[in-house]
């Protein structure tokens, strides 16, 4: 018997989502990434509902804080919180299903990098939308550093919009560009667990000195010494500016790089990283320090899958798809990532066969952590990359800073 073909999805009467609208959206696009040319998604999701879907969801995310504060939970809630996706629909859709869809009593946390280097990067941001859009105090979307012009031109979401939408690929791009500066960067979750794409961040640096003379006055940024970093504070953390289209390295406007881009070290300190080319490294004292001002006993990050960790020495590897990093007096740090398999697209011959995996957070107190590692959805659907996986340059490693948007221009919304 031949499958169904879905009918095209259709924005409900005044806007209000359900339940139904969004599992047939989910369903609609697992049928599509089996039966569909990537060319003929418009036939299913027409630009307009793509339209609306990602106006109210941007309406939903501009306005929530930097770090939102997840404190509606009560005996009965569990949190979820889920790491890397990067285009992986199908993992996405089984993570879903075998966690529990998101409810009164289950909140999700998603730490950021829903698109770029799998195939299906378009489908696995808009169903986060949707559900953001139905239960927006229960499912939180984080962003990551993939969520930007620069790794998004890179690393093939871009050319996956363009080829999807064709002549309307540049306007559903800006509009991703524009959602993606909405999203917030971290979480605290019942006031016991920090979560961030990246992690820690510094103090920002403060204008130092002015130029003499009335004429062309103007603010000169003196760039600290590794030695005079600071770890930041969660206020400065809320008066950070996040609509940028690319997280600056440099200036006065550098916590959001910091936030999506640094990682975990065991050498004590901070110091910039060096391999990444923006953000920093921390270590041991600095999860504590964090941990023990704020009295929090966890911190969840992401960013690391097992290419990352294959050439970080000291931190364990992602074969279970989470490793814990810092064991310190006040808690500990862990890194999630939740792409099994990845990437979906490896120029070696040898796979890592990483398991993806997520975490459970439950009542009452949310800092002892259910870790569930999962594999990956099999076969997966034949898909064309939509970058060139053998030859671009690793995001691990310095990136391109000619490359990145950081000035103050805003994408069309």
């Amino acid at each position: 018997m031949e499958p169904v073909t879905p009918s095209p999805i259709i924005w409900p009467n005044g806007g209000e989502l359900t339940n139904e609208w969004v599992h047939g959206l989910m369903s609609s696009f697992e049928w599509s990434s089996w039966n569909l040319p990537p060319s003929q998604l418009p036939s299913l999701l027409p630009v307009n509902v793509f339209d609306s879907l990602v106006l109210t969801a941007s309406k939903i995310l501009h306005k929530e804080r930097n770090c939102v504060h997840i404190n509606d939970l009560d005996s009965e809630s569990n949190v979820v919180v889920v790491g890397d996706i990067h285009g992986q629909l199908h993992d996405l859709l089984f993570l879903l299903k075998d966690t529990g869809f998101p409810c009164q009593n289950r909140v999700y946390v998603f730490n950021g990098d829903y698109v770029d280097r799998g195939a299906w990067g378009l489908e696995t941001f808009l169903v986060l939308l949707s559900w953001k859009v139905l239960m927006p105090d229960r499912v939180y979307l984080l962003r990551g550093n993939h969520e930007s012009k620069y790794c998004t031109s890179m690393y093939g979401f871009e050319r996956e919009v363009l080829t999807k939408y064709g002549d309307k690929g540049k306007h559903v791009y800006r509009k991703c560009l524009g959602c993606f500066e909405g999203l917030p960067l971290a979480s605290i979750i019942a006031g016991r667990v920090y979560t961030a794409h990246g992690g820690l961040f510094r103090s920002p640096v403060l204008p130092k000195k002015r130029t003499k003379g009335k004429k062309n006055r103007r603010v000169v940024l003196l760039e600290p010494e590794p030695s005079s970093l600071k770890l930041g504070t969660l206020d400065e953390l809320m008066q950070a500016r996040r609509s940028v289209l690319d997280p600056p390295w440099e200036g006065s406007n550098l916590i959001p790089g910091d936030v999506l881009w640094s990682d975990p070290s065991m050498t004590h300190g901070l110091s910039p990283n060096e391999q990444r080319g923006i953000g920093l490294l921390w270590g041991p004292d600095c999860t504590e320090d964090f941990l023990k001002k704020y009295e929090l006993k966890l911190i969840i990050r992401s960013h690391e899958g097992p290419d990352a960790r294959e050439k970080r020495t000291g931190l364990g590897g992602m074969d279970k798809g989470y490793t814990i990093d810092h064991t310190v007096e006040s808690g500990k740090l862990i890194t999630i990532f939740s792409a099994p398999d990845y990437p979906q697209f490896q120029a070696t011959e040898e796979r890592y066969k990483n398991k993806g995996a997520y975490i459970i957070l439950q009542a009452p107190d949310f800092s002892d952590p259910q870790f569930h590692s999962f594999e990956a959805v099999k076969p997966r659907p034949k898909a064309h990359p939509y970058y060139d996986f053998e030859n671009v340059i690793d995001s691990d490693d310095e990136m391109d800073k000619s490359a990145m948007d950081t000035n103050d221009e805003q994408p069309n919304r």
